[in-house]
C-alpha cells in the first residue's frame, strides 16, 4: 500500500488547501435534513464539532492517525531503491554503496557460476537499466571480477 494517504491527511489539516478542496468540492445545496445527517456524521467521526460560532473543522483525529502511523524510514539497501525494487541512486558514501552492491550481488550470483557479460547484464537489469554502471561498480569494489579471457564474470573468491 502506498503512503499517498499520508499527503491526504496533510492536505486535510492545511486551512489554506482545505479551503480550496471545499470550492472545488462544493455542490448544490444539501437540504436541511441532509445536512443535519453530514453535520452528525463528521461530528460522529470527529471531523467536525459544533460551537456556538457554528461548525468547525476539529483536527485532533486526523492528527493522531499520523502520530500512529509514523513514516518507517526504509533501512539498509532499501534506501536506495524504488517502490518496484529497482536502484533509483547510487549512494554517495562508499561503505552504502558497498552494502547496496553486496545485496545486488546475493541476488543476482551464485558462487562457481561464471557468466558472460551478456548473461551477466541480464541478471542485472533487474536493478537497473544502466547495467553497464552497475558492473563496473561491482567490479570496482571487487565482488565481481572479470575472468582471465575478459569476457566473463564470475563472484570474486569463486572457483573461475
Amino acid at each position: 500500500m502506498s503512503d499517498s494517504w499520508r499527503g491526504v491527511i496533510a492536505a486535510l489539516l492545511n486551512p489554506d488547501l482545505r479551503t480550496v478542496m471545499a470550492e472545488a468540492m462544493a455542490g448544490p445545496p444539501l437540504t436541511t435534513a441532509r445536512r443535519e445527517r453530514a453535520v452528525a456524521r463528521l461530528a460522529e467521526l470527529g471531523l467536525v464539532r459544533e460551537t456556538d460560532d457554528g461548525l468547525v473543522f476539529a483536527d485532533t483525529l486526523l492528527r493522531g492517525i499520523l502520530t500512529d502511523s509514523p513514516v518507517v524510514k526504509a533501512t539498509g539497501p532499501a534506501r536506495f531503491l524504488d517502490g518496484a525494487g529497482r536502484i533509483d541512486r547510487f549512494p554517495v558514501h562508499d561503505s552504502d554503496r558497498r552494502e547496496l552492491l553486496a545485496w545486488v550481488v546475493a541476488q543476482a550470483f551464485e558462487p562457481g557460476e561464471v557468466l558472460s557479460e551478456k548473461q551477466t547484464n541480464e541478471r542485472l537489469v533487474r536493478f537497473t537499466d544502466d547495467v553497464a554502471v552497475l558492473r563496473r561498480y561491482l567490479v570496482d569494489v571487487e565482488l565481481l571480477e572479470r575472468t582471465r579471457s575478459g569476457s566473463e564474470y564470475a563472484l570474486v573468491g569463486s572457483e573461475a
